[in-house]
């Protein structure tokens, strides 16, 4: 006999340390799938969209997604590749290396040069400090610059260059950006208080590409319900291992638990590329599917930082009767105490959905480690918590796929 969600739920209440003892269990199972998936992954290299890493990286998920029983497929789309081909400052004879913002323009490979100052100065050059997550105060910035070029020191929760993504990577604007690690502003910072003389050269060039989706559908048996949807984000700056490692576990632990419940609800699943440009693999995936943005019964989104080795994970839910189900799917794990932010506050790839009038439940979390290249394993991750999000997750997506 199997048993439903609300015989579950009346287990929970009256023996709540057996739910919690079958919990670990579970745990126990998805520890050794997790580490495996996080470690190879952060081993694949630099995870940036269209790039020869960023296919070998789809083909494994494909093939983890069939050894988890699902069909899965890739879903290609067009991408204008940005292909750095020189990127630094020189000061003071000294030349510092950085990368280009992939959603500004280019200089020549001469560069620009000029006096360097601060963003509200008059100088031809300007300097300043941003968080890697900044693009909105970034823009800010861009809009209103009149500069030959920027300088960005990207200040990450570690030293490092940890590169803002490049959000409107569709439409280029303002002026000519390089991105440098942390450990060069203070320099940076006297040089633009002494108005010395740079070279920026942050030159690059663009090449069309094809990046791919990973998708999966598992059939429901009632084709009058509309879909859930389980979407996480692939691609990224570096090696990614806590920052995407943890919702690649928790996506792959999800499918896996879909296609053995056998639902009534269909179940639609999407690792999507160009996360960093944009989000450019959902919106290729949500053209494909009409309305179904909207009309999905929810989304479940495993954003960033799930399980990492510092920080903590947020949800954010669309509805009230969304983060009950969440909670509900969490407490067995011991993680009912999960952070909560306002709908006003959603981010990534929740985000669109979230814009287009989708329902959706989305985990976020925070890490020193963001978008830093020593985002690595096994440092960067505690696989024990990212196996306890999985297990807690994948229960979650079964039980949307049930009817109310």
């Amino acid at each position: 006999m199997q048993l439903t969600r609300r015989d579950w739920l009346a287990i929970a209440v009256a023996f709540p340390s057996v739910v919690r003892a079958a919990a670990a269990d579970a745990v126990g199972d998805t520890i050794s799938r997790a580490s495996d998936v996080i470690r190879v992954y952060s081993a694949e290299g630099f995870h940036r969209t269209a790039t020869a890493v960023d296919r070998a990286s789809a083909e494994r998920l494909l093939a983890l997604a069939k050894a988890a029983g699902a069909s899965p497929r890739l879903e290609p789309f067009e991408v204008s590749r940005v292909d750095p081909v020189a990127q630094f400052i020189e000061i003071d004879g000294r030349r510092i290396d950085g990368l280009v913002m992939f959603d500004a323009p280019f200089t020549s490979g001469d560069g620009v040069g000029g006096a360097l100052g601060g963003v509200d100065s008059d100088r031809p050059i300007a300097f300043t400090r941003i968080s890697p997550n900044g693009e909105a105060a970034l823009r800010t910035i861009r809009e209103k610059a009149s500069h030959r070029a920027i300088v960005a020191a990207t200040m990450g929760g570690q030293p490092g260059l940890c590169p803002v993504n490049a959000a409107w990577f569709s439409e280029p604007f303002g002026p000519p950006l390089l991105q440098v690690s942390s450990e060069h502003a203070d320099l940076l910072e006297r040089a633009a208080a002494a108005g010395s003389t740079v070279r920026i050269v942050a030159h690059a060039t663009r090449q069309r590409a094809t990046a791919v989706n990973v998708v999966a559908d598992v059939a429901g048996s009632r084709s009058d319900l509309p879909a859930l949807c389980v979407m996480t984000p692939r691609s990224g700056w570096h090696s990614n291992a806590s920052e995407r490692g943890g919702g690649l576990a928790c996506w792959l632990e999800a499918l896996r638990a879909a296609v053995a419940a056998k639902p009534a609800r269909g179940v639609r699943f999407v690792a999507s590329s160009g996360h960093e440009l944009g989000h450019l693999g959902l919106h290729a995936y949500l053209d494909r599917n009409g309305t179904l943005a909207r009309d999905a019964a929810a989304w479940v989104h495993f954003g960033a930082n799930i399980g990492t080795s510092t920080g903590d994970v947020g949800l954010n839910a669309s509805d009230a009767a969304l983060a009950g189900a969440v909670r509900t799917a969490l407490t067995p794990y011991h993680l009912e105490g999960i952070r909560q932010s306002t709908t006003a506050q959603v981010a990534g790839e929740a985000a669109t959905i979230s814009r287009a009038g989708g329902r959706y439940v989305s985990f976020i979390g925070q890490n020193s480690w963001f978008h830093n290249p020593r985002d690595l394993w096994p440092d960067a991750v505690n696989v024990q918590t990212v196996a306890r999000f999985a297990r807690a997750t994948a229960d979650l997506v079964v039980a949307l796929a049930r009817p109310a």
